[in-house]
């Protein structure tokens, strides 16, 4: 042992057990308090820390509890303890281990100390290992967006706040452990969550160094219209988009002088034709025997039919060429009028339902000019019954038709072409007369809920921000990507993306939980294919907050609408790779995902009391102590355990506060009740 080492020794390790040590404390030492050569050191605070030499390294031990005995002295007959001759026992756990001249401390132990063994207190220069804040930033030289070399400073950590036990020390994170990962960030309503979401990305772009934030991406899925004030005051080069999914109309807003962040305000649009069949199908609640494969039919038919002719492959494995496309548009067709010739209703009915059918879709070869002349009168008169349906003309068009039907054909797959809804519920109606052609005479019963779902969402208001215009129309991307890329910012200009904007806000305040889980799975699926696609991949992280988790990544889908909590799940596993990244805010984990709650590297935790979300916390943190997770329920406001692979140790500390703050305080009621009377007012 080195000689300034034993000049803070404190006491010896007594007991020794599998979770659990005691050391026993130097005579002496009045009200648990050490006077080294360097300060005074107060040992009795919990969360502390204390180490023992063992050969090479340091073992760090955590003080979890503390008491003292009467040292049974015969001068001392009276009730009460004599406090400088009692023996003051402290209880600990090894929590991990660092070499003793230098090097990094590493949570986790291997050995634990004998007994009898040495124990020190740890001075401010252990603390700084233990909490990996010794690292300064690194000097770096690189090309701007303008190919200009800079020199600069580029940080290792963030500051997020000060250490509970040590008075004002920083606790700080890992930058690429912190964002290189998923985080969950848990507690009560009230606790402080909103705060440390914003505070976490004010200390990611208001670092005062030459190298900025500028190639991040946060987008923020806003369930309580609570961050756009926490934007307010970032560096003047940070762009926000800030959308509503229900707020009408379109609205673009400059910056006030009083603001250095320029912010883009405007109506949150996702395009329906975004969609997969399989989150039309979850949308509209589409059952798996008779209702999905008609809704796939539909889909597909969208494609099919699409216009201008598609040039993409919309057969799998195929590339149809232009003949090949309308002769499956003519077999569709030719099928579908026969069928309706051939039932048993009246001509009336007849007539309706092929005029109906050849107004929505038709070809070159079969559109209503050709049944008519088919028909050889108007089609007015066929529909009123005047001719014979009999007649030569129709019998050579009943032949033409039926030339145009196919054997095996494969009917289109779903290739998210622009489509009205139109087009959509024409093609619904499509699909199941062809279901009716191949003799499913019943199709249409089964059916009849799936195609009231559809009308009540063209009908909805709140479903607006779906019903983006086609490009036909003068609108919406047609294309996934750009739609994308204007979410993240990107504009691709002479031959390469440039970074537009750092963080886009989707405020879903106003929208229904079937909105917000509909709005927040597909804006994820699209940016986490966009990022697979990318090349070279995983080069611009993207990092999605989702507030109040629980509303749309549920362990228990609700299945009223799509289930967000596969796509999340998804992006859970296999995000790292293509660096899509998940911050999960969330008041009830024990509601969450447990697939997306295990694929967190880093956890803050604000004050949690249900019995439930403790129990899940525990089982999904083996490695804490009982002692932490038991102060969670009595955390103060603002205050938060941490741990993780963005930290050293498990800490407990004040998050630092967010200037500005998210819109998210509390209701000052005893402020708005009691106000000066009026002595005017008569009851």
């Amino acid at each position: 042992m080195r000689v300034d080492d034993k000049s803070r020794i404190l006491g010896k390790v007594v007991s020794v057990a599998a979770g659990k040590l005691v050391v026993e404390l130097h005579s002496g030492s009045d009200n648990f308090t050490i006077v080294g050569f360097d300060d005074v050191h107060y040992v009795a605070t919990l969360g502390s820390y204390l180490l023992v030499a063992m050969q090479s390294d340091h073992v760090v031990l955590e003080v979890v509890g503390l008491r003292e005995k009467d040292s049974g002295s015969e001068r001392l007959r009276s009730t009460e303890m004599d406090k400088v001759s009692s023996v003051k026992y402290l209880d600990v756990v090894p929590v991990g281990s660092m070499p003793i001249r230098a090097g990094s401390f590493k949570f986790g132990v291997s050995s634990f100390p004998p007994l009898y063994a040495d124990v020190l207190y740890a001075r401010d220069a252990d603390l700084d290992r233990i909490f990996n804040v010794e690292r300064e930033p690194e000097d770096r030289t690189q090309l701007d967006a303008n190919g200009v070399s800079r020199p600069g400073t580029v940080p290792y950590t963030i500051d997020i706040g000060t250490s509970s036990v040590f008075k004002g020390y920083p606790v700080k994170a890992d930058v690429d452990a912190l964002f290189g990962g998923h985080l969950a960030i848990l507690g009560n309503t009230g606790s402080g969550k909103s705060c440390t979401v914003a505070s976490m990305f004010q200390s990611v772009f208001m670092k005062p160094l030459t190298h900025s934030a500028a190639g991040a991406s946060f987008i923020i899925f806003d369930v309580n219209g609570e961050y756009r004030r926490a934007l307010d005051e970032l560096h003047p080069w940070i762009l926000s988009m800030y959308q509503k999914a229900t707020e009408p109309g379109l609205q673009i807003a400059e910056p006030s002088p009083s603001r250095n962040a320029q912010e883009v305000t405007e109506r949150f649009v996702l395009p329906h034709w975004f969609m997969t069949v399989d989150e039309w199908a979850l949308l509209l609640r589409a059952s798996d025997k008779s209702q999905l494969p008609a809704l796939r039919t539909a889909l597909g038919l969208t494609s099919l039919f699409h216009t201008p002719q598609p040039e993409a492959d919309i057969l799998e494995g195929e590339q149809p060429d232009k003949a090949e496309l309308d002769k499956l548009r003519n077999h569709v067709l030719a099928k579908t009028i026969l069928a309706i010739f051939n039932d048993d209703s009246s001509t009336p009915s007849k007539a309706d339902r092929i005029t109906g059918l050849l107004n929505a879709f038709y070809t070159v070869d079969i559109n209503m000019d050709v049944v008519r002349a088919g028909l050889f009168v108007d089609f007015g008169q066929f529909r009123d019954g005047v001719k014979s349906s009999r007649s030569t003309n129709y019998e050579a068009l009943l032949t033409l038709i039926n030339g145009f039907v196919s054997d095996d054909i494969t009917l289109p797959a779903y290739q998210n072409f622009p489509f009205t809804f139109e087009k959509l519920q024409a093609s619904l109606n499509l699909a199941l007369y062809y279901e009716e052609a191949h003799g499913n005479k019943q199709i249409r019963d089964y059916c009849s809920s799936l195609v009231t779902r559809l009308q009540s969402v063209v009908d909805n208001p709140d479903y607006e921000f779906l019903r983006a215009k086609t490009p036909e129309e003068g609108a919406a991307e047609a294309e996934a990507s750009s739609y994308v890329d204007r979410l993240l910012g990107l504009q691709y200009l002479d031959g390469r993306y440039k970074k537009k904007r750092q963080i886009c806000v989707v405020d879903l305040n106003d929208a229904s939980d079937e909105i917000v889980e509909l709005a927040s799975s597909v804006v994820a699926r699209l940016i986490f294919d966009r990022m697979r696609r990318a090349d070279p991949r995983n080069k611009m992280p993207v990092h999605l907050i989702l507030e109040e988790a629980h509303r749309y990544i549920s362990e228990r889908p609700s299945r009223f609408a799509i289930d967000a909590a596969q796509t999340f799940q998804r992006i859970a596993k296999e995000g790292r790779k293509y660096g899509v990244f998940l911050i999960v805010a969330s008041q009830r984990p024990s509601e969450l995902s447990k697939t997306v709650l295990s694929q967190c590297n880093n956890y803050i935790i604000h004050r949690i009391q249900n019995p439930d979300d403790l129990s899940q916390i525990r089982q999904m943190t083996p490695f804490i102590s009982d002692t932490v997770l038991t102060r969670l329920p009595s955390l103060p406001k603002q205050h938060a355990l941490i741990f993780g692979n963005a930290v050293n140790i498990p800490t407990t500390f004040r998050v630092r506060d967010a200037t500005p703050t998210p819109n998210s305080n509390d209701t000052q009621i005893r402020d708005l009740w009691y106000v000066p009377a009026d002595p005017k007012l008569e009851w």
